[in-house]
């Protein structure tokens, strides 16, 4: 089951990154984070930055609001999106399961 931590406006969730996919795209839940798989490869920030666009095109929120909060070398991280709610996230996997 995915977590999801809300507080102060903002929500921290885990996110299982897969770079170099044939698409950007929401493949479910793994291990209590959310499984995110992107073209871009794991080379200069740009899966990272790939991340967070694609975050923030999905939720319609700024990509100011999208944070990297630990894991920025790794295919697990922490992130935090001010403005959303539990329910904004969960629905992404019912929308895309």
């Amino acid at each position: 089951m995915l977590e999801i931590q809300e507080r102060e406006g903002a929500v921290t969730f885990f996110v299982r990154v897969q770079p170099r996919a044939s698409k950007d795209e929401i493949a479910g839940e793994m291990g209590g984070a959310l499984k995110v798989r992107l073209q871009a490869p794991p080379v200069d920030d740009r899966a990272n930055e790939a991340l967070v666009e694609f975050l923030a095109q999905l939720l319609k929120t700024p990509r100011t609001a999208v944070r990297i909060l630990s894991g920025e070398r790794s295919r697990t991280k922490r992130i935090e999106i001010r403005g959303v709610t539990r329910q904004q996230i969960f629905a992404l996997l019912v929308q895309d399961a």
